[in-house]
């Protein structure tokens, strides 16, 4: 098992407007894509998140080596009870996720 932050390039979160968050897996290259896309259970990444897993949306970008999940926020961007105005927090729970590679 491996940190998936030590695996892949990089893991980036940010708004997808006021109701979404899209975290990006970007893997650097087609060799570390091929072993990161199937290690990457949609079912697992939403439990880390805490979602129902119909909620959360994938999309496995092969010609840019990155994977893209897209969540709803668990509250209103901007409004009282949010701890992340920009959305850039959530990819620290991915990228210290242990991933079998």
């Amino acid at each position: 098992m491996a940190r998936l932050g030590d695996v892949v390039l990089k893991v980036r979160s940010k708004n997808a407007g006021p109701f979404w968050v899209t975290i990006d897996v970007f893997c650097g290259s087609p060799e570390v894509y091929a072993r990161v896309v199937p290690a990457l259970a949609t079912g697992d990444v939403a439990a880390l998140y805490r979602v129902e897993p119909q909620h959360l949306k994938r999309f496995d970008i092969a010609d840019l080596s990155v994977i893209k999940f897209s969540l709803p926020r668990p509250v209103v961007q901007g409004s009282r009870d949010d701890r992340d105005m920009h959305g850039a927090q959530w990819a620290v729970l991915l990228e210290e996720a242990d991933v079998r590679v």
